[in-house]
């Protein structure tokens, strides 16, 4: 590709010395993802169902209706830990929320033996209180900061940043599974969450918001303060609709089938350690997902790109319905289903920031959040109890192959990109906050 011949030199600078700048914030992030409340509890649930009805009896429903609680309420909050973000600066609320949610998920291998039906109600207890306090460790956070750093290069930061969720699907279901085998299902909820521990201890140091002379130009008015509409602005644009009604057709087809792959898998005959590495493959097709998608958006206008990215995982329905599943195929399957799940997420992110503005980024992020979270959330119940109802998953398979593409078309419908967006009513600027690195 040849320079654009219209960019000055204060311009290509800018450009470049984005990741110069935003590295080390760019890699806590990558951490702060990966081991966050976004992908850790969906990529265990799936293994934890055969344990659970082994030991209590419970159905295939019962077992996973935990994440569909820990979603919804995970949903309800993220505008709240949006405005947070918004009010008090990422920093503090991301890193309390790590802390939180690893002791809540360790906190699940407390779940009692003896009655069934108690030890029911206390372990969707527990992970209620994941959903309570986790959000904050989600993307609806760590995103606002890397968007603060990062405008030209924006969208391949944030597909860097969001690669967090498939280095988390390439390690934690194999980990899980091997924890599973060898000390059961309750030690691996401990074992999982010294990974958020970790991570927090790499953000404490490497993790801020940039100051304000470090924020890319574009983002600011002439007076330097942010840009961007209220959240109630937003709620009246169709745009805002679009994406969310775009958000949860993708969200509602990928969430159960992601949670029930193993149980797919398994009903052709896949074993679990075969299903893990599927689901590393799942965690590879998001690894492409993000990267490809992230830096397409920096280039061309996210219709061309979003429509036929997630239009590719209908194929991996059609896949699943067929009465043989080798392991190449389930292995496509996976990855093109993992695909479809890395370029949502970046698109959620990155739409935010250019239709909205990064003045009141996280209340309306945390609004497009919550379809992601609901669909995601209510997806494994739908296909659990498509299960529990016939015996097989391709009848819901086969409405998830038509709502990757619904979700995919409604994005083609947003206009261009705002040339200019009004400046920041109110305070846009976050208090200042303890928890300052050294």
């Amino acid at each position: 590709m040849s320079p654009d011949p219209t960019r000055t030199e204060p311009e290509i600078a800018e450009e470049r010395g984005e990741f110069a700048k935003g590295w080390k914030v760019l890699l806590a992030g990558v951490l702060g993802v990966m081991c966050g409340a976004s992908p850790i509890p969906y990529n265990i649930i799936g293994f934890t169902v055969g344990p659970l009805r082994e030991e209590f009896g419970w159905s295939q429903t019962e077992a996973v209706v935990p994440i569909t609680l820990f979603g919804v309420i995970a949903s309800v909050l993220a505008p709240v830990f949006g405005w947070m973000a918004d009010r008090f600066g990422v920093r503090p609320v991301a890193l309390w929320s790590l802390l939180a949610f690893a002791l809540s998920f360790a906190a699940v291998a407390l779940t009692p033996t003896g009655d069934p039906r108690a030890a029911l109600y206390i372990y969707y207890s527990l992970w209620a209180v994941i959903g309570l306090v986790g959000i904050g460790s989600t993307p609806v956070t760590w995103s606002r900061a890397i968007n603060l750093w990062f405008y030209k290069n924006r969208g391949l930061a944030l597909g860097i940043l969001l690669l967090g969720t498939s280095l988390a699907a390439m390690i934690v279901p194999r980990f899980a599974v091997e924890v599973i085998e060898a000390q059961g299902w309750r030690a691996m909820f401990a074992a999982v969450a010294l990974l958020p521990l970790a991570a927090l201890a790499v953000a404490f140091f490497l993790f801020r918001e940039p100051r304000p002379e470090e924020r890319p130009r574009a983002i600011e008015s002439a007076s330097g303060r942010l840009t961007g509409v209220t959240l109630g602005k937003a709620m009246t644009d169709y745009r805002f609709w679009i994406i969310w009604l775009s958000i949860a057709c993708i969200a509602t087809a990928f969430g159960g089938a992601f949670i029930n792959l193993p149980t797919m898998l398994a009903l052709r005959g896949v074993d679990a350690k075969t299903a893990a590495s599927v689901m590393g493959i799942l965690g590879i097709g998001i690894f492409a997902g993000r990267l490809i998608t992230g830096a397409l958006l920096d280039r061309f206008w996210q219709g061309f790109v979003a429509f036929p990215l997630l239009c590719l995982p209908a194929a991996s329905g059609w896949i699943l319905l067929g009465d043989l599943v080798t392991f190449p195929l389930a292995a496509l399957a996976g990855f093109l289903l993992g695909f479809a799940a890395g370029a949502e997420s970046d698109l959620i992110a990155y739409l935010t920031g250019r239709y909205f503005g990064m003045a009141n980024y996280g209340r309306i992020y945390g609004m497009l959040y919550m379809p992601f979270g609901l669909g995601s959330a209510a997806s494994p119940v739908i296909y659990a109890q498509a299960f529990d109802r016939t015996g097989s998953y391709d009848p819901v398979l086969r409405l998830a192959i038509g709502a990757f593409v619904v979700g995919g078309a409604l994005l083609l419908l947003l206009g261009r990109y705002p040339q200019t967006l009004p400046e920041a009513e109110g305070e846009d600027e976050p208090a200042p906050a303890g928890l300052e690195p050294a």
